[in-house]
C-alpha cells in the first residue's frame, strides 16, 4: 500500500469515526471469509458497518475524533463494528460472538465514553432505537385504544336493547 492509500484509508476512517455513534473494536482471530461475509450481511442488516483496520492508519484515524481513547485497544488483529444507532453494532457484535468464538469483542465507545468488554455487552442488552420508538408508540397509543373501547360499549349495549325490542314486537 503506497502513502496516498494509506491517507485515503486514514480519511475513509476518520470519517467513519465522525459520523458514528458507536464504536466497537473486536478481534477477528481465525474468522473466515465466509464467517466473516455473514458478520458483515447482519451489520448491513442492522444499519451497522464492520471493517478490519491496520492498528497503525486506525490510531491515526481516531486523532481529532471523539474516541481518540479508544487507541489503546488497537493491538493485535483488529476490526471495528461501528453505527449511528447507539446499539446496533454492539447487538450483532456481541451476538456473533456468542455464536462464533472466533470473533473477541475488546471494547469500543460510545461517544467519549470509553466501554470495556462488559459494557459493550450490556449495551448489546438494550432494545435498538426502532424498538424503543415502537414501545413508546405503543404507549401512547394504548389510552387511545382503550378510550374507544369504553366508548363504543354504551352504543353497543343501546342497539342491542333497541334489537331486543325490535324482538320482542314482532314476536308479539
Amino acid at each position: 500500500m503506497n502513502r496516498s492509500e494509506k491517507q485515503d484509508v486514514v480519511t475513509a476512517l476518520h470519517q467513519t469515526f465522525a459520523e458514528s455513534e458507536l464504536v466497537v473494536v473486536t478481534s477477528p482471530v481465525g474468522l473466515t471469509v465466509a464467517e466473516s461475509t455473514a458478520l458483515r450481511r447482519r451489520m448491513l442488516e442492522a444499519g451497522a458497518g464492520f471493517r478490519v483496520t491496520k492498528n497503525r492508519l486506525a490510531r491515526r484515524a481516531l486523532e481529532g475524533t471523539q474516541y481518540a481513547g479508544l487507541a489503546d485497544l488497537f493491538t493485535g488483529p483488529t476490526a471495528i463494528a461501528y453505527s449511528k444507532d447507539p446499539v446496533a453494532a454492539a447487538k450483532v457484535a456481541v451476538t456473533f460472538s456468542k455464536e462464533n468464538e472466533k470473533l473477541a469483542v475488546i471494547g469500543g465507545a460510545m461517544g467519549s465514553q470509553v466501554l470495556d468488554s462488559e459494557g459493550i455487552k450490556a449495551l448489546a442488552s438494550l432494545p435498538s432505537l426502532d424498538e424503543l420508538r415502537a414501545q413508546i408508540a405503543g404507549l401512547v397509543q394504548r389510552p387511545a385504544a382503550k378510550l374507544a373501547t369504553v366508548l363504543q360499549a354504551p352504543a353497543g349495549q343501546l342497539a342491542r336493547v333497541f334489537s331486543a325490542y325490535a324482538a320482542k314486537s314482532d314476536a308479539a
